[in-house]
């Protein structure tokens, strides 16, 4: 930029608009040239090195004396020192001269200042705790006072390597008094979360804007004054783990809960039927991402598949509120009693300073065989044949003195009366063939027809539905896929079940579904032999590890 000067030779000048500042204050250089010629904007990189550069503003003045003709321009900069000690500004070439070097006093904020309300714009920075674990939960509390109006202002977020650093909601707006002034304040609340142990310092954090005075007459043409402040540094100490926690996991909280909630209304259950339970874990002074994912362990009796996880971090108040949620659909394969197990999580109680336990009691189920299907019955013992009991040898032989003779008649009419059924039953079945049933059953092999144009298409109930139909075709006392998959003893097509379950159930993306649902039974079922030993429990493994501490 370019600013005219009259035509005589100019003369420069640099001042400081104060010697002595404190760290977090704003100070202005003043760059004076007089006389002829034309101004650029002076080249200030030289003072990078202890101080940041704000902005610039210009004035021209002219003024005519015994009719001579002169003329002024004074370029303003606006300097936040950025340390403390005595800061040098060396020459600057401006306007065609060089400028005389200037020195600044930078000391440590006065704590005093502010309180007694010396200070138009400051900050306040507390911590709370200042002392915890590493991984606790802090509350930074930032503080920007002024006392005039601002035309505006930027104020930066806490920044420190080591520690996760959160806002928290909104910035609030009210109005204090310090030292018997009456300020504007602008408070915003951060969560600190230390993610090692040590000594951390915060530094602090900067402001910078234009500070208007409504006393003053060019404050009606938006001419502010540049202002800027610094917080103060915080100190956090993170103590390391405690050594009798060391062994779980990790969890300190101002509370925690663990819940499974559902289950059947009625208070049974039946195979095949799922049963849908929801847990969750709830902390509060800790995100989501800090909690361990939830899943259910393998279960005799039944299959476990899990649904897509609910989480979430909201704010309460001051604190990080960090929730796990998971379904799972539970499906019995079999009759008999159920049983999840008790499930336990140890946490850190940041109040009390102790270790708790938040706790899952163990429920059980009973289950009950499919709608439709008899309960299974041990067969009865085979019971001897009754007979008389034998005569005396010698009243037998007088009863029967040609035993041979009666044998030979009752094998003959045995005989006849087979030959006389045989011929029946065959006279019967071929009149039954030239008059078929219109309500006979599908075939097996069209009930296989319709599962495999199910299985292409998208239609998982579809899929189910055909699937059992064939089954039961062949198998009559197949109730559900549970079943079906126990009685079958192609892997290929017990995987290609389960893959089915997991999307009807938990609605699992399975790629090529329908492709491995046609593979597996293209050449039919390949049911278990009788005396096959069954694979104990679900033929499944769990799909997700059990990692809650139990």
């Amino acid at each position: 930029m370019l600013w005219p000067l009259a035509a005589a030779a100019a003369e420069v000048q640099a001042t400081l608009d104060r010697t002595r500042v404190e760290l977090g204050e704003t100070v202005t250089l003043n760059l004076r040239s007089q006389g002829g010629g034309m101004v650029q904007t002076p080249d200030l990189s030289a003072l990078s090195r202890d101080f940041a550069v704000l902005g610039s503003s210009s004035n021209t003045s002219i003024s005519i004396i015994n009719g001579q003709r002169s003329a002024q321009v004074t370029v303003g900069v606006a300097l936040r020192p950025l340390h403390t000690g005595v800061l040098r500004v060396p020459p600057l070439s401006f306007a065609g001269g060089t400028t005389t070097p200037l020195q600044l006093q930078v000391d440590e904020p006065d704590p005093n200042a502010a309180a007694s309300g010396r200070k138009d714009v400051f900050l306040e920075a507390v911590v709370d705790p200042a002392e915890g674990y590493v991984g606790q939960q802090r509350v930074y509390t930032l503080r920007l006072f002024f006392a005039a109006d601002l035309t505006n202002g930027a104020l930066e977020d806490p920044q420190l390597a080591g520690v996760d650093v959160r806002r928290l909601g909104n910035e609030i707006n009210y109005q204090a008094e310090r030292g018997g002034r009456r300020y504007n304040v602008i408070e915003r609340r951060y969560a600190l979360t230390p993610q090692r142990e040590g000594r951390l310092e915060v530094p602090p954090v900067a402001f910078q804007g234009d500070m208007v005075s409504m006393a003053d007459p060019n404050a009606f043409f938006g001419s502010g004054t540049p202002v800027s402040a610094s917080s103060p540094r915080v100190v956090i100490d993170a103590k390391a783990v405690p050594a009798q926690a060391s062994h779980t996991t990790w969890l300190p909280a101002h509370d925690l809960s663990l819940a499974l909630d559902g289950g059947p209304s009625h208070g049974d259950l039946r195979v095949g039927q799922p049963l849908n339970l929801v847990m969750s874990v709830q902390a509060t002074g800790l995100p989501y991402e800090a909690l361990p994912a939830l899943s259910l362990p393998t279960l005799d009796g039944a299959t476990v598949y899990p649904d897509k996880p609910v989480n979430a971090t909201h704010v309460d108040g001051q604190w990080l509120v960090g929730r796990r949620q998971q379904g799972f659909a539970i499906v019995p394969n079999r009759p008999g009693t159920l049983t999840i197990p008790e499930t336990t999580l140890t946490w850190w109680n940041v109040v009390t300073d102790q270790p708790e336990v938040a706790r899952i009691p163990a429920q059980t189920f009973t289950v009950l065989p499919a709608v439709g299907t008899a309960p299974h019955q041990a067969p009865a013992a085979t019971q001897p044949s009754s007979v008389p009991e034998a005569a005396p040898a010698a009243a037998q032989t007088a009863a029967s003195p040609t035993p041979w003779r009666l044998i030979a008649l009752a094998s003959v009419g045995l005989w006849l009366a087979s030959m006389a059924a045989w011929w029946w039953q065959r006279r019967w079945r071929g009149v039954a063939a030239s008059r078929p049933s219109p309500s006979a059953p599908p075939s097996s092999s069209k009930l296989r027809a319709a599962f495999l144009a199910a299985a292409r298409g998208g239609d998982v109930a579809a899929q189910v539905s055909t699937l059992l139909n064939w089954a039961r075709a062949e198998r009559s006392t197949i109730q559900n896929l549970g079943e079906l998959s126990q009685a079958l003893a192609s892997e290929h097509q017990r995987d290609a079940i389960a893959a089915l379950q997991r999307k009807r159930y938990a609605g699992m993306e399975e790629s090529g579904l329908g492709d491995r649902l046609a593979s597996a039974f293209r050449d039919g079922f390949q049911w278990r032999q009788h005396g096959d030993a069954a694979s104990d429990g679900s033929p499944l493994p769990p799909l997700y590890p059990f990692n809650l501490r139990r």
